[in-house]
């Protein structure tokens, strides 16, 4: 092991795996808030837009389920990057991008609270965990050797995949509950 902390250098492991653990802290805030606070815009929006036929505020509900479905499959992302950040030693691009994408969306909390004048799902642990995380793993990839100077292209390859990741998972998390909506009609009655 090198004094760093790594077998490979690089950086030592509570960069790597500090990702995933920053993660579940700011993401039990999310699940915590988000189908609470969702239907609380879904039923302004309503009142907003009367033209708007129910079954559109139907399927963009977001039921508790569908909250742990999101944040389960997004959690399998970082959860994959930061392995693989460990046994590079925070040299994998994937770790990389997952860990600036986790840092940028810290600013699009903030903005996305501002721009709705209110609380929105995350906006506390944004600034408390994901951003000093995020700007405390950076320092540690340019002072372990890991990265001489920003990529600005990695950077906005993140910001890029940032929202393809979110709505990925929720798409895949509204064909869970279709699925499962699906399984329970086709299934016979019992006797």
């Amino acid at each position: 092991m090198s004094e760093r902390g790594t077998e490979s250098g690089g950086v030592p492991p509570a960069v790597t795996w500090g990702l995933l653990a920053a993660f579940v802290v700011h993401d039990l805030e999310e699940l915590a808030t988000m189908p609470g606070w969702a239907v609380a815009q879904a039923d302004r929006l309503r009142e907003a837009c009367p033209r708007v036929p129910e079954r559109v505020w139907s399927a963009m509900r977001v039921t508790p389920g569908h909250a742990a479905t999101a944040i389960g499959l997004m959690g399998l992302v970082v959860a994959a990057a930061s392995a693989d950040g460990a046994r590079t030693g925070g040299k994998s691009a994937f770790f990389q991008t997952v860990l600036a994408g986790f840092g940028l969306h810290a600013v699009s909390h903030v903005a996305q609270s501002a721009g709705l004048r209110g609380y929105t799902p995350g906006v506390v642990t944004a600034p408390l965990v994901v951003a000093p995380f995020s700007l405390w793993a950076w320092r540690e990839l340019r002072r372990g050797g890991v990265l001489k100077e920003v990529d600005t292209r990695g950077v906005v390859t993140s910001a890029a995949l940032f929202p393809v990741g979110i709505l990925g998972v929720h798409a895949a998390a509204f064909g869970v509950r279709r699925l499962a909506r699906g399984t329970a009609r086709a299934r016979p009655a019992r006797r």
